[in-house]
Formats: C-alpha cells, structure tokens, sequence
C-alpha cells in the first residue's frame, strides 16, 4: 500500500485539500484567470478539460505514484490552484514536486511559497523522504528562478526529455532538496513567507514554480 494517503495540510495562509471530481468547476473557474491554457509552460486545463485533467491526476493517486491537492486560499476560502508529489519511489522514498498552477491574480504573491513549505514539510517530517526533486522546462527561466528561491540546488538538464502541450520537445532542468538540507531550508521559507505576507499585494505576473 503506498504512504501517498490523501491528506488534508494546513497554516495561517493556504489550505491544500486532496483533489477530486468535486473541484472540477473551481478549477475551471481558476485557470479562467488569465487564460492558463494559452501560456507554453502550464499545466492547467483548457476549457472543459479539466474533468479529464483531474480524473489523470486521481489515476496517478491510485496507481500509488501522485497525490495531488487542490489549493484553496485561507482568508477567501477561494480555490485558487493546484499542486501535487508525483513520481513517488517508495523504496527510498523520494518524490517530486509539480504540475502546480494558481490564478493568475495569485501568482508571484506569498502563495506558493506557503504551499511549498506545506509540501516539504509533509514530505521530509512525515513521510521521511530521502529528496524531494522539481522539474521545469528549460526555456521558463521565471520557474527556474522561483524554485531557487525555495533553496532547492540543480542538478542539471535532462535533455529531449518530454513534450510540451503544444507537442515541441522540451530539456527539464531538474532541482532538488535533500533531507539534511530540510531544517534550513524550513527556516528560510518561514523569513521568507513572513515577508512576502506582510507586504503581499495580488499581481497580473505570470509564473510557476515546477511542473
């Protein structure tokens, strides 16, 4: 039985609540937000997509290799996004972290780094990772830059390595953080958040952080 369960995590900032077929229309609603679907390096369904986009990703959470989540913003209670581990290897265990996404009016604010540190946190103190690894497309430079951010160190490219949705060939810069790093890193992202919350104002940039 995989470790990956479905839970619900938590703080003052962000909700990450276990997608399912009932957050289809938020979903929708969310990456209607700057029209997602037209940006090369997003994940986020097209119109009347994102049933299908959610039941693949519950596909992955019954195969035992994904859990994805449904990011839901605390103050608004508003959903406003979605992330989730994937590529779980469970003999490590390791993971990684991606196919994240938010409304546009979200994004560059204090929201993903909440969520970031929601998710390592899981992974390094409760499912005891050895790594948790991102991965972007080389050409998205603002994603590149924003996993940096979090502390996480690259590793390098893997070259030809997957298709974009628009079915060019894309290099993944991979990144990652390793348990022993975890305390510091959590350290940093808790300065970080109390800054990017207390002077957090919602902007029109466009930008993920791993896919």
């Amino acid at each position: 039985m995989s470790p990956l369960i479905p839970t619900c995590l938590q703080d003052e900032h962000v909700v990450l609540e276990p997608l399912s077929l009932d957050h289809v229309a938020a979903l929708e609603a969310a990456a209607a937000d700057g029209e997602l679907w037209n940006l090369w390096f997003t994940s986020a369904p097209a119109p009347g997509q994102a049933r299908a986009y959610v039941e693949k990703a519950l596909q992955g959470q019954a195969d035992g290799v994904m859990l994805p989540f449904v990011v839901r913003e605390r103050s608004s209670g508003e959903i406003v996004g979605t992330t989730r581990y994937y590529d779980f290897v469970p003999e490590l265990p390791r993971l990684a972290i991606g196919y994240t996404w938010y409304a546009k009016r979200w994004q560059k604010s204090h929201l993903n780094t909440a969520c970031k540190r929601l998710l390592l946190r899981h992974a390094f103190e409760v499912l005891d990772c050895v790594a948790v690894e991102f991965h972007t497309d080389h050409r998205n430079l603002d994603s590149q830059r924003a996993i940096e951010r979090l502390g996480a160190q690259r590793e390098g490219v893997l070259r030809a390595h997957k298709r974009r949705p628009d079915g060019t060939l894309r290099d993944t810069v991979c990144y990652s953080i390793l348990a022993r790093e975890w305390p510091d890193v959590g350290r940093w992202l808790g300065l970080r958040l109390d800054r990017l919350s207390g002077t957090h104002t919602i902007t029109t940039a466009t930008t993920t952080a791993g896919d």
